[in-house]
Formats: structure tokens, C-alpha cells, sequence
């Protein structure tokens, strides 16, 4: 009988022993993050790549965009507009940005951002081509409407970068982003100069919609986001995304297993407006909203400067532009000023456009020695004086001078505001943050061109004093942000978030 009671003991106490071992081995141990992965493996010729394959979203953008100013003098005089109804096309291309902005924002953080990238692309490609072939003002609203829409996914191009850059260098390399910004606006510029004159503004729309058409060939060499991956629970995607990365910079991964929280509650707007973030998201809004009120508000208004000469002494009588003659009597019975843009114009608008990257070094090292906050606040200041400054009487190289100065400011404003927005909010709610950002910023773009194109005309001083306090509300805005970006790693949930 006692064999039989110190049997059982004994197995029990062998199998706590068997049990208790493994814990004594520290191997299994070793993790790493996606954060620790993308610091590891640095800044490379994948990611060169990356910025000339998404950095060119930008040139699409703005091809679309500032499709608009270099068309409205020609469609004003084919379809004898009135100013409103002018100011109407701008207004609904935001409008359609403005919607699907939000949307696109839901579905990038559920779905997964080179997935809406590509959707929005082959959206916008295909309805700037039917745009060429309106058959009346609404057919051509409506479709233009329609680009808004597809050209709203862009920005899913910025976070792609965001989330594949180290901390380093991301405010180095995202302001670059600039660059290709600029080379779309000089291009379709260029373009019209030529085309418009010669074969019209149809064949202009169709010969821009070529560079977007090109370019979703090349998002093939472009992964999923390796953040987004991990976020949903594949972390074998996330992983092999890291490792291809870390081949092609001929570079080494981290030791360990990959390990990441998987984000259950992704894309909500009651993450967004929490108590950690509502205060960061509406001064974010408000700022956003400025930005682009003024930076459209530049460019339209440039156009309109030049197409009717508001600025006292900027153009001599011999320098103004082409008249169109309109068939039958319409010309003496229509109401509307048919004046299209004479050589001189589309250069000055050229010289202004050039200066979106003036102050991109400047801007980079504000960005990075003085912080993102104070940055932005400084040349939201500055882009206020210059328009007030626009009222004083002068030349035309004046004129083209504090335009080149207002195009660098606004272009700045931007940069900054794209940076810290994609940076602020973490992986769980990024893409929903800068979707609602850029959504509700399309307000500022849509009260714009009313303020440019009609406003302006009635009073050019109370414009120009409108654009100027709005700068200055965002100015404020943005030096009381309760959050400076400047080094810090990006976030994955609102866990991490002291």
C-alpha cells in the first residue's frame, strides 16, 4: 500500500519539473515591432522608389486641379458663363473631394491604402477622359465632379510614404513631395499655353489624364503598407513586405518575431474626436480649412488678376490679352467677360507657380530644428502679410513678385499641415485623420473661388482682407496645437500616447 501512495507523487513533481523548464529559456523572448523593423532596415533605394512612385500622385494632383484655372477664361467665353457659374466648377470639384475624402479615409483604414489608392486613380482617369467630351456646362460640372471625387484618394499616396519612412527622415523626404506638386502645376500650365491656342482645351483635359493612366502601371512595385498589415492581423504580409524591403536597401532585419497588437476598432470617428485627440482634431480642421481657402484662393486669383487686370499698373494696354470673338450677335448682347490668357499671362503664372518650392529648403529646416508647430504658425503669418500686401499699387513685375511669395507660403502651409497631420494620429486612425482633414479643408477650397472670382471683382481690398484674417486664425491655431510631431515615432494605437 505505501508503493502505491509515493507512485503518483512522484510523476506529478516530474511534470511540474517538464512544465517549468521552458520558462527558464529566454530565446523565445526576442520581438521586434514594425517601428523597430523600419529603423533597422533605414532609408534605401526602396524607398527612392517610393517617393518617385508616390511622389507622383502629386503631379496628377495637381494637373487635375490647376486643370480648372487654365480652362475657366476658355469655357467662360465657349458657354458665355457668368462669374458665378465659373466659380461653380471649382466649387463642385471640391465638393466631390470633399465627400469622398471622408470615405476614402473609412475604407483605407479597414481595407488598406494601396487598394483605395489604386480605386481613386483609375476613378479619376476615367471620368477626366469623359470630361473632354461635355457637350454643355452641366455635363461638364457634373464630370469634373466626378474627378473631385477620384482625385480624393491621392493622399492615401502620402501615408503609403508616412508609414514605410524612419523618423529621420521623414522631415526631409516628405517635403520633397513639393516637388512633384510643382512639376504638375508647371506642366499643365505649359501644356495649355500651347494646346489651348492650337487644338482647345479638350484635347488638353485628354493629354493630361495620360500621366494617372501611366502611373497606376506603376503601383504594382509599390507593397501594402507593412503598419496597415500588422494592424489587421497579418503579420505574415506585414513581415514579408519588411523583408523585400530589407533586400532591396541591402540591409538586415531586426532579431525576433514580429509582434504587433492587432486593432480590432479601426476607422472610428469616436477615436478621432476622443478625449486624447479632440482638441488636436478640431485646431487640425481649423488650420486645414485655412490652408486650402488660401492656397486656392492664390491660385484663382492669380488667374483672375491676370485675366482682368484688377491690380492698378500691373499690365500695359499692349500686353493684354485675346480677345474672342463670339459667333453671331452673342458677343454684344452676353454679359459675361470672354478674355482669354495672352503669352504674358501663362508666364507669370509659370514665374508664381515656381515659387511652391522656393522656401522648400527653408521650410525643411523650420520643420526640422524648430518643430512643426511653430513652423507652420510663422508662415501662416507671413502668408497673411503678403496678401494684404498684394493691395498696393504696382508693375507687373511687382505683381508677379508677391504672387511667387504667396505661392511659396501657401505651398509651405501645406507641406507642414500634411506632415503633421499624417504623423499625429496613430496607424488605428491615420488614414481616417488626414481623410476627414483634407475632406473638410475641401470647405475652404469650395468658398474660394466665390471669393476670387466674385468678390473680388466688387471689392478687391475686402478680399484680400478676408484671406488675411483667415490666415491669421490659423496662425494662432497652429502655435496652441497641443502636440509637436518633431522626432516622435508614429503611433500604432492611442495606447501609446502619454
Amino acid at each position: 500500500m505505501a508503493t502505491k501512495q509515493t507512485e503518483p507523487v512522484t510523476i506529478i513533481s516530474l511534470r511540474k519539473l517538464r512544465l517549468e523548464t521552458p520558462e527558464t529559456q529566454p530565446k523565445e523572448s526576442k520581438t521586434f515591432t514594425v517601428e523597430d523593423a523600419v529603423e533597422t532596415i533605414g532609408f534605401g533605394r526602396f524607398h527612392i522608389a517610393l517617393l518617385l512612385i508616390m511622389g507622383s500622385t502629386g503631379v496628377v494632383e495637381a494637373m487635375e486641379i490647376m486643370l480648372i484655372a487654365v480652362v475657366s477664361p476658355v469655357i467662360r467665353c465657349e458657354w458665355q458663363l457668368e462669374n458665378w457659374q465659373v466659380a461653380l466648377v471649382t466649387t463642385m470639384v471640391f465638393f466631390g473631394y470633399m465627400i469622398f475624402s471622408i470615405l476614402f479615409g473609412l475604407l483605407a483604414d479597414r481595407y488598406g491604402r494601396w487598394k483605395i489608392l489604386l480605386i481613386s486613380f483609375l476613378w479619376g482617369a476615367y471620368f477626366s477622359l469623359l470630361t473632354s467630351f461635355s457637350p454643355s456646362y452641366v455635363w461638364f460640372v457634373f464630370l469634373r465632379t466626378m474627378v473631385g471625387c477620384g482625385v480624393s484618394g491621392h493622399a492615401q499616396g502620402l501615408i503609403i510614404k508616412t508609414e514605410f519612412l524612419p523618423t529621420k527622415y521623414r522631415g526631409y523626404m516628405l517635403p520633397l513631395s513639393q516637388v512633384f506638386w510643382l512639376a504638375g502645376s508647371l506642366l499643365i500650365i505649359s501644356l495649355a499655353s500651347v494646346v489651348i491656342p492650337t487644338i482647345g482645351w479638350r484635347w488638353l483635359i485628354r493629354i493630361a489624364s495620360i500621366p494617372g493612366i501611366i502611373l497606376i502601371l506603376a503601383f504594382k512595385f509599390i507593397p501594402e503598407s507593412a503598419r496597415f498589415s500588422v494592424s489587421t492581423g497579418n503579420t505574415q504580409a506585414a513581415l514579408a513586405t519588411l523583408q523585400r524591403i530589407a533586400r532591396i536597401n541591402r540591409s538586415v532585419m531586426p532579431e525576433g518575431k514580429l509582434v504587433e497588437p492587432i486593432l480590432e476598432k479601426r476607422g472610428r470617428f469616436a477615436d478621432l474626436l476622443g478625449a486624447k485627440y479632440l482638441r488636436t482634431t478640431l485646431q487640425i480642421w481649423v488650420i486645414w480649412v485655412g490652408i486650402s481657402f488660401a492656397y486656392y484662393g492664390v491660385i484663382l486669383a492669380s488667374a483672375e488678376l491676370l485675366e482682368r487686370d484688377l491690380v492698378c499698373g500691373s499690365r500695359s494696354e499692349s500686353e493684354s490679352g485675346v480677345a474672342v470673338t463670339l459667333p453671331d450677335t452673342e458677343e454684344n448682347h452676353s454679359p459675361c467677360h470672354c478674355h482669354v490668357f495672352a503669352p504674358s499671362d501663362y508666364r507669370t503664372m509659370i514665374i508664381s507657380t515656381v515659387g511652391e518650392i522656393a522656401l522648400n529648403p527653408f521650410n525643411i529646416l523650420g520643420i526640422n530644428f524648430l518643430g512643426r508647430r511653430l513652423s507652420l504658425s510663422i508662415t501662416m503669418g507671413c502668408t497673411a502679410l503678403f496678401f494684404l500686401l498684394l493691395n498696393i499699387c504696382t508693375s507687373s513685375s511687382g505683381l508677379t513678385g508677391f504672387l511667387f511669395m504667396l505661392r511659396a507660403l501657401v505651398a509651405a502651409n501645406f507641406n507642414t499641415i500634411y506632415i503633421y497631420t499624417a504623423e499625429v494620429y496613430p496607424t488605428m486612425i491615420r488614414a481616417l485623420g488626414m481623410g476627414t482633414s483634407g475632406s473638410l479643408c475641401r470647405i475652404g477650397a469650395m468658398v474660394a473661388p466665390f471669393i476670387s472670382q466674385v468678390l473680388m471683382s466688387a471689392s478687391f481690398l475686402g478680399a484680400l482682407c478676408l484671406f488675411s484674417s483667415v490666415c491669421v486664425v490659423c496662425a494662432i491655431s497652429a502655435f496652441t496645437l497641443p502636440i509637436e510631431t518633431k522626432g516622435r515615432a508614429l503611433q500604432v494605437s492611442d495606447a501609446e500616447i502619454s
